[in-house]
């Protein structure tokens, strides 16, 4: 279908009366950010006639990144309506804005201070305690702090930067930055939150997206295991000794509860990492024990918008993972949300049982080389103890001991 379309500059020489402007994307990335002056209407009740909109005036539909919203400005068209599709969607015009703020100085100022003053226990507090309790970081490492574009690599790299102002641990910081074949739109994106935020991008090149689009079976971790493999062998040319991932502590309870639910398997995400392909390498995670609500709140509080995936299958969705999949986390992220509900203290209490665990009370282990060991090796060697009252002392020890951590 033939569509007429307008870009984000001419439509800023438009009168504003002469026109209105439609978001065709969900409630929740409307709510997110979405361009002054627009109103939302569903790209399904615009492709199926339940809508009111005047004739007299131009329409303007747009979605994320110039996708979705193509089809309904195609159908009103031609059904007599001055009907536009946004060229590049809310990206393009993103960017348009971001590129009018990169040398505000004090904006960047106050972002940076929102993490000293309002978000100095949930944000600064957590990432230094990492630091500390997981020995993450030590004098002299030089480390690669990997930055997607999104909203928690991003954040771990003005961290670092507050950090390094602090300079009380002598250490260099490379902020490396990926291309595995974004979209010039994802591309100003990334470069235009860089550049507000004051974070020298290391950028270097793959063709990832290209590589994995015609497989047809997980190509998300195949993804994510390539990408992983190009960051160690990038950062170990710029001579550093480790690499900082942006992993949170959603994505550590997602991850443990994942294993034990698809895997068969009592595992989960560790604050560090030797490389097993990049000797003398390192992976680090000092966002460990933020959370994700917390991280958002961030985000929100300062007017951001960061980029999600990005990647060739999800040019359709929202930013910041709001167009929503069908994957295993995201069904453990429910799961724990509905718990949650009658169970508050369900994400401390998966996060605690990786540092808990009771090994006379576990059917089997794997050793760190990878042997099997069953409970019946010991069985007639170990004082025992009935599992009733084991189970009883736990539950009474969990309910009332004082944590001196106040982090959880």
């Amino acid at each position: 279908m033939d569509v007429q379309t307008v870009t984000a500059a001419q439509l800023e020489s438009w009168p504003a009366e002469d026109y209105i402007i439609i978001d065709v994307r969900d409630e929740s990335a409307y709510r997110l950010g979405n361009i002054p002056g627009s109103i939302r209407i569903a790209r399904d009740d615009l492709l199926n006639g339940n809508f009111s909109l005047p004739r007299n005036k131009k329409l303007v539909f747009y979605c994320m990144f110039g996708v979705l919203s193509r089809d309904p400005a195609a159908k009103l068209l031609e059904e007599g309506y001055q009907a536009y599709h946004l060229e590049g969607g809310y990206g393009n015009w993103l960017v348009r804005v971001m590129k009018s703020e990169s040398g505000n100085l004090e904006r960047r100022a106050e972002i940076e201070k929102s993490l000293r003053k309002r978000f100095k226990h949930d944000i600064m507090g957590r990432f230094v305690k990492a630091i500390i309790d997981y020995e993450l970081i030590q004098p002299n490492d030089k480390i690669a702090v990997c930055i997607s574009g999104g909203k928690d690599s991003m954040l771990m790299a003005m961290l670092f930067k507050e950090l390094k102002r602090r300079n009380k641990i002598p250490f260099e910081v490379v902020y490396l930055c990926m291309d595995p074949g974004y979209s010039e739109t994802t591309l100003g994106m990334i470069h235009g939150n860089a550049d507000l935020l004051g974070i020298p991008l290391t950028m270097f090149q793959t063709r990832i997206f290209d590589a994995v689009d015609n497989i047809p079976k997980s190509p998300c971790y195949i993804c994510a295991r390539m990408r992983r493999g190009y960051l160690y062998r990038q950062a170990k040319d710029l001579g550093c000794n480790k690499i900082a991932l942006g992993h949170h502590y959603d994505d550590v309870i997602e991850t443990t509860l994942m294993s034990i639910l698809y895997s068969g398997q009592t595992q989960t995400m560790m604050p560090k990492l030797h490389s097993t392909n990049f000797e003398g390498m390192e992976l680090i995670r000092p966002l460990y024990l933020i959370h994700e609500d917390d991280i958002k709140a961030w985000r929100d509080a300062n007017g951001l918008q960061f980029i999600r995936c990005a990647c060739h299958f999800t040019d359709t969705c929202s930013v910041d993972g709001h167009g929503g999949t069908g994957s295993k986390r995201l069904e453990a992220k429910r799961l724990i949300a509905q718990i949650k509900k009658t169970t508050p203290s369900v994400e401390g209490n998966i996060f605690r049982s990786m540092e808990n665990i009771c090994m006379n009370a576990v059917l089997g282990y794997k050793d760190h080389e990878g042997n099997r060991h069953s409970f019946l090796d010991t069985y007639d060697t170990c004082d025992g103890a009935d599992e009733t009252d084991t189970a009883e002392r736990s539950s009474h020890t969990s309910m009332h001991k004082k944590r001196k951590d106040s982090m959880f």
